[in-house]
């Protein structure tokens, strides 16, 4: 198999919440209205990422993945499915508050796929901030209660957020990413949420937007946010700090000012999100140039590769 390292243009989702720094900012390409979302690593079947170079070139990511798969590498043997996507999310509004599934609880009813997700906050405005799980724990009736009485809002935990702060978010936990904040989001490959909460918002259509109380109320962990302690400092560098490690995905904060090297080896590919500045990727006896906005994929067993310049990435394996 010809390796090589794969740049990928994303899928665009519009929402009713998204901005347009994605595309004013970060080089994505859009007839659409806003860029909410661009799934910048996706094979997921409601919005793949699309191979731009190389001799994969126009192909849909999703295709290449499934006609090569040991371009994943061996930990991805374990799948059923490609297992992650990775985002970039530009909220100029409030999303909903909003829960995504437990794997046992699609399980259990035949539908939807688990979402466990994580993020880092590329920028912000001063104020912004996240909705995570609740100020104290509360009991069933008081959370069905509070959303058929509109007081929701008063018993969640609002935590506010810098640039450079990461969240863990596991499946079952209340969220919502409220405006101004700009985020990179690595996450299970799944599109399903169980909207809670919507500031009484209508969609396009002029109607209320769906809301899946009965589902939600089933998964949600009706208590505190916690966040989980991957730091590892025997593992961390100046330009290498280990965000998340969980059986999902291992993630990466990248600071390069001049070279680093890594390599890909036959357990997993090596995906290379950038959040900011330009340099170049060196791997597979190719070089390619790296930009502000850029996503590229290097298969596993590529072996080593090097990377240059001026850079902030999110490197995701798993």
């Amino acid at each position: 198999m010809n390796l090589y390292p794969i740049k990928l243009l994303p899928y665009v989702s519009e929402t009713i919440w998204g901005g347009k720094k994605l595309i004013e900012e970060y080089g994505v390409e859009t007839e659409k209205n806003n860029a909410a979302e661009g799934w910048m690593l996706s094979c997921h079947e409601a919005g793949a990422s699309t191979v731009a170079n190389g001799i994969f070139a126009g192909k849909s990511f999703a295709d290449v993945v499934k006609e090569n798969p040991a371009l994943c590498g061996k930990n991805a043997e374990s799948f059923e499915d490609f297992p992650i996507l990775i985002k970039f999310i530009d909220a100029m509004d409030n999303l909903s508050v909003q829960v995504h599934p437990t794997k046992e609880y699609c399980e259990l009813t035949g539908k939807g796929q688990s979402k466990t997700e994580c993020w880092y906050i590329i920028d912000c405005e001063e104020d912004a901030g996240l909705i995570l799980g609740f100020k104290d724990k509360i009991s069933p009736e008081e959370f069905k209660a509070a959303i058929a009485d509109n007081t929701l809002t008063d018993y969640v935990e609002t935590v506010k957020v810098k640039k450079g702060d990461f969240f863990f978010i596991d499946s079952g936990t209340l969220h919502a990413i409220c405006k101004g904040i700009l985020l990179a989001e690595v996450q299970e490959s799944s599109n399903t949420t169980y909207r809670i909460y919507d500031y009484n918002r209508v969609g396009a259509d002029g109607k209320p937007r769906e809301l899946h109380v009965e589902d939600g109320a089933a998964v949600t962990k009706l208590e505190k946010y916690s966040q989980p302690d991957f730091s590892n400092p025997e593992l961390d560098t100046d330009e290498r700090k280990l965000l998340c490690d969980c059986p999902l995905f291992k993630v990466w904060k990248l600071d390069i000012d001049g070279d680093i090297s890594g390599t890909a080896d036959e357990s997993s590919f090596v995906s290379l999100l950038i959040m900011d500045g330009e340099g170049t990727l060196e791997a597979c006896g190719e070089t390619a140039s790296l930009k502000k906005g850029d996503s590229f994929f290097i298969p596993a067993n590529a072996g080593g590769y090097k990377l240059s310049g001026k850079l902030e990435i999110i490197e995701t394996r798993i």
